[in-house]
């Protein structure tokens, strides 16, 4: 199959004579598949996914799988260069590239979605190729690749999960150069030598981190804002930052692209180096010359063609930074009938997969409450954690792990804040892990409730700190009964209790 070919599965025999199904949901990813089957999940209704790339959307084959595929390998061997014993039977040609690109492939089932559609069809779910948009009350149209048009009605709702893409800024130049963007970057078949990459968020961090742990030689990120990982704790952005710069990584802060020019710019594919030098004007301050320019500067969400003003939400949307605004059931604000609604990415509230996993079972829940003639009331149908327990997992190295608010977002927000903070290295299970082990850990505690509002972890091994964090922001847990949450030892878990002995001695 050529680079950046999809393959596509069919959909389920006979629903091309079909036009009408209980649940109708627009987009693929997880958080459409999983609001479709929350919402016919042993029963008799029926429900089609209308997608119009791969059914598993943006995290299966762009993002999440890919990225996390590649930075395994190249944390393993950053690990291992840590240990005696290791480090010195390392190869020095670095890692086999070839091999690591094949293993991601695995998990991208070298985009063929064949396995998503078996699962819908075998979960009772259709599925209809082609682009979707509403045309009025449950009632969307269905364009497929040969420009023919079906409209097909949902009984009971119609969800909109049609996620984001990536957000190529208006900069001179730019889209001219044909940058990579994130599909290409994880679905890289080529590595270039000198990489620039536009951005200090968790994208632009994560690719930094794989791209130089696959063999460039000179990496360059450049980002407008003063510190990497803006929305973290300071402190987390400052130590990816030193370890890239320890990687060799050039990383250039409070620096504005003023535009971009480019030698020949050939669009050969999807993660193929795109032509000639291209070089990234930086104003007064200079420029940058690499053989590729990566863009990730951030997410648009993809309403644009959505026939939303079809349903009267076309101001709407365009007030909420194209975002589609929904309530606490996921249900879209500002439409009557309780017929329509938004999950993922597309509602703008947490663009994480998990998250958007998390509201489409919220939202099948209450559409499958609703077709029971049921209120759907109770904890259960309303999103409670998209507001102040989103945990968050950047997997750098070190690897940022947070859940919850920042010390800054709690005292914006009105807490009256406590912190605690205590380094990873000193915690014995963590120095276990390598010898040049480096982190940090921080608790943001609301003083007046003794109840945790927000947690940061710096460190290898740290994503695996946050459920502990996350539960106990959701259950309201206490720092007191904390106390007699006993970490096994010697775990980096043990951080719990330093944490916590630290609070004892200060106060």
């Amino acid at each position: 199959m050529p680079s950046g070919q999809q393959r596509r599965g069919q959909g389920q025999r006979g629903q091309q004579e079909r036009d009408t199904w209980d649940v109708v949901v627009l987009g693929g990813g997880p958080a459409g598949e999983n609001a479709a089957d929350y919402a016919v999940r042993g029963t008799d209704r029926t429900a089609v996914i209308v997608e119009s790339e791969l059914v598993g959307g943006e995290c299966s084959y762009w993002a999440c799988m890919p990225s996390k595929a590649l930075l395994r390998s190249v944390q393993v061997a950053e690990v291992a260069r840590g240990l005696p014993g290791l480090a010195g039977r390392l190869s020095k040609r670095g890692l086999d590239v070839g091999a690591v690109l094949g293993r991601r492939d695995t998990f991208t089932s070298h985009l063929d979605d064949s396995g998503q559609v078996r699962w819908a069809n075998g979960a009772g779910i259709d599925v209809l190729r082609g682009t979707a948009r509403l045309a009025g009350p449950r009632t969307v149209e269905v364009t497929d690749a040969e420009g023919s048009t079906r409209t097909v009605t949902a009984r009971e709702a119609v969800v909109l999960a049609t996620g984001t893409r990536a957000t190529v800024p208006d900069v001179p130049g730019l889209a001219e150069a044909l940058p990579w963007t994130s599909r290409d970057v994880t679905n890289l078949h080529q590595v270039p030598k000198r990489v620039v990459v536009l951005g200090g968020g968790v994208v632009a961090c994560e690719a930094a981190t794989w791209l130089l742990g696959l063999g460039v030689e000179e990496l360059t990120l450049v980002e407008r804002g003063d510190h990497l990982l803006g929305r973290a704790e300071p402190f987390a952005g400052e130590l990816v930052r030193e370890a890239l710069e320890a990687r060799g990584a050039r990383v250039l802060l409070g620096r504005e692209v003023t535009r971009v020019t480019r030698e020949s710019p050939r669009d050969k594919g999807i993660g193929h180096i795109a032509g000639g030098p291209v070089t990234v004007h930086l104003g007064r301050r200079g420029s940058v010359t690499a053989d590729e320019v990566v863009v990730a500067t951030g997410r648009t969400p993809n309403t644009a063609d959505l026939g939303l003003e079809a349903v009267g939400l076309a101001d709407a949307v365009a007030g909420n930074r194209g975002y589609v605004p929904v309530d606490d059931r996921l249900q879209v604000q500002g439409v009557t009938g309780q017929w329509l609604y938004a999950v993922g990415d597309v509602n703008g509230r947490a663009l994480l997969t998990h998250m958007g996993k998390y509201q489409g079972r919220i939202a099948g829940a209450v559409i499958a409450a609703r077709a029971r003639g049921e209120r759907a009331v109770g904890r259960e149908y309303r999103d409670v954690a998209s507001a102040r327990a989103v945990p968050s997992v950047t997997f750098t190295s070190p690897e940022v792990a947070s859940v919850g608010l920042t010390e800054a977002a709690a005292r914006d927000a009105g807490v009256d804040v406590e912190t605690v903070e205590y380094d990873l290295a000193a915690v014995a299970g963590a120095s276990l892990l390598r010898d040049d082990y480096t982190g940090r850990a921080k608790l943001v505690v609301d003083r007046a409730t003794d109840l945790l509002v927000g947690a940061t972890f710096v460190g290898e091994g740290s994503a695996e700190l946050l459920h502990s964090a996350t539960v106990a922001i959701v259950g309201k847990v206490t720092l007191a009964d904390l106390w007699h949450a006993v970490p096994s030892y010697p775990t980096v878990s043990e951080v719990w209790l330093r944490l916590l002995e630290t609070r004892r001695t200060a106060s």
